[in-house]
């Protein structure tokens, strides 16, 4: 039987501050996105820079950083799987997005 893998390694900085969610239960959701970049040649000869944006999502558990420490501009390593999410926007249309969901943030020491 051929398994599948969902897997996603992303290292890169954050856009803005973590929104931090409480739900009733206590447990914790941070949700930020990411910006990752490619250097590349283009067919010019001069390289270029392109930044992918990522939107992530975290539950609080073992593993994870403290999520007030996700702050715009800081360095992450985030590990986790692809999820696409469907939902109706103001407007009434049915959208689909995709998300990083995390399974490990790794916030490295200051270089």
């Amino acid at each position: 039987m051929d398994r599948s893998l969902n897997k996603v390694e992303l290292k890169g900085r954050v856009g803005q501050d973590a929104r931090i969610i409480r739900t009733e239960n206590g447990s914790m959701a941070a949700r930020f996105t990411l910006a990752t970049n490619e250097v590349f040649k283009g067919k010019d000869n001069l390289f270029r820079e392109e930044t992918t944006w990522h939107n992530v999502v975290a539950w609080s558990r073992k593993g994870m950083p403290d999520f007030e420490k996700i702050r715009k501009g800081t360095f992450l390593e985030v590990m986790g799987r692809i999820k696409y999410v469907k939902y109706t926007d103001s407007a009434g249309m049915e959208r689909t997005a995709t998300e990083i969901n995390a399974s490990k943030i790794i916030i490295p020491l200051e270089e």
